[in-house]
């Protein structure tokens, strides 16, 4: 079944901001949220839904790409890596954004059944630009690149103790959170807040290693190899899910964003799919004609200058531009040949004396049709 808009779904207009977005997201989510609706399998479809439409439309750059192309902009992925997502998975994402409540007995966006459940910390996307040529637009390509980022502490593993030695925090007992109840007219209120001492986790290292201070991760490097499909455009991003910075506590890395720039071509003009050319003509090749060659992307390719060819004059040679960027359309664009006459600056005295011959010849007059012909093709560029 087709998705439904991420805008439709949180019931928030196209312009609305981000304040707008988190306010609609978080009031579905405590509607649909699993614990106030207990086996309901269509509420939890819903808030998963609601969850997805969010985890798109926050972030901008996954939102301006959504807003162009649609789902189809994301690959598949509908925000979550294209490889499904649990609740658990949502929790531990949005958990922060309600904050650890209750009140009568309904747990807060977070818990489930009254338990809380441990966080899982998560690394740093990371960005990288990478500068493509147009051959390699054309084609597609792959590359390699050493990536500045959080690595996992190979001293320790991840887990942020020299000795392995990880203990259960003795403030909140292993919950992570500490519950306070205060009396009101309207009955029991309990709140929870993130304990002080294991900062959530509800656990404590007691002997830290030196090298990543307990944190389990340390600055490192990264070798990642990317593959680029054929018809990329300048600006256009890419996201390798997991591939940036490491989680703490062996916690679940970042991502990868990488930002494509086209490097401008010295032969070449892109024009969306299409490339342009400008073949520069002599004289005497516009008056007569006859066969030339001309560069593509992959090679050359020979067309044939009628007689008389006029400046302006365009020539396609189809299926020789760029592809459409997979996953958005299909097919591929022309190499549009534009004719640009050369007329020499400096002649020599035999060749000024041959003009000057024929200058009054009626040939070189053009006639009512031609200039017709040329003011249709001038007037067709500015409309």
């Amino acid at each position: 079944m087709a998705k439904r808009d991420y805008y439709e779904v949180l019931g928030v207009d196209k312009s609305a901001s981000a304040d707008d977005i988190k306010k609609a997201f978080r009031k579905l989510a405590l509607k649909y949220h699993p614990d106030k609706n207990p086996g309901d399998k269509s509420a939890e479809e819903k808030f998963k839904e609601v969850a997805e439409a969010y985890n798109v439309l926050r972030d901008p750059e996954k939102r301006q790409k959504y807003d162009q192309f649609g789902h189809a902009g994301l690959d598949g992925n509908g925000g979550f890596g294209g490889a499904g997502m649990s609740m658990d998975d949502i929790f531990s994402q949005f958990g922060d954004l309600f904050g650890d409540f209750g009140f009568g007995g309904f747990s807060g966006f977070g818990r489930r059944g009254g338990r809380r459940e441990q966080p899982v910390f998560r690394g740093r996307d990371q960005r990288l630009r990478v500068e493509l040529s147009l051959k390699e637009i054309v084609n597609g390509t792959s590359k390699k690149f050493k990536v500045k980022t959080d690595v996992v502490c190979p001293h320790c593993h991840g887990t942020g103790s020299t000795d392995g030695q990880i203990d259960t925090c003795p403030n909140c007992h292993g919950s992570g959170v500490e519950i306070r109840q205060q009396r009101t007219i309207l009955g029991v209120m309990q709140t929870q807040t993130t304990c002080s001492q294991c900062h959530g986790e509800g656990k404590v290292i007691k002997n830290k290693c030196p090298h990543c201070h307990g944190e389990g991760i340390i600055p490192g490097e990264n070798i990642v190899e990317i593959n680029f499909p054929a018809g990329l455009e300048d600006g256009m991003m890419l996201q390798l899910d997991g591939k940036g910075g490491a989680g703490r506590h062996n916690g679940v890395p970042g991502d990868l964003h990488i930002i494509v720039k086209e490097i401008p071509d010295e032969q070449f003009i892109r024009q969306g799919t299409n490339i342009i050319y400008n073949l520069l003509l002599t004289l005497p090749q516009a008056i007569l004609g006859g066969p030339v060659e001309v560069p593509t992307i992959d090679g050359r390719a020979k067309i044939n200058i009628a007689p008389g060819t006029q400046p302006g004059t365009t020539l396609r040679l189809k299926g020789k531009g760029i592809p459409e960027a997979q996953g958005y359309h299909r097919g591929k664009g022309d190499e549009i040949v534009n004719v640009s006459i050369y007329i020499p600056e400096n002649l020599s005295s035999q060749a000024k004396s041959m003009i000057e011959t024929y200058k009054d010849d009626k040939t070189f007059t053009p006639t009512p049709s031609t200039r017709e012909k040329i003011n249709k093709k001038l007037r067709s560029y500015f409309e």
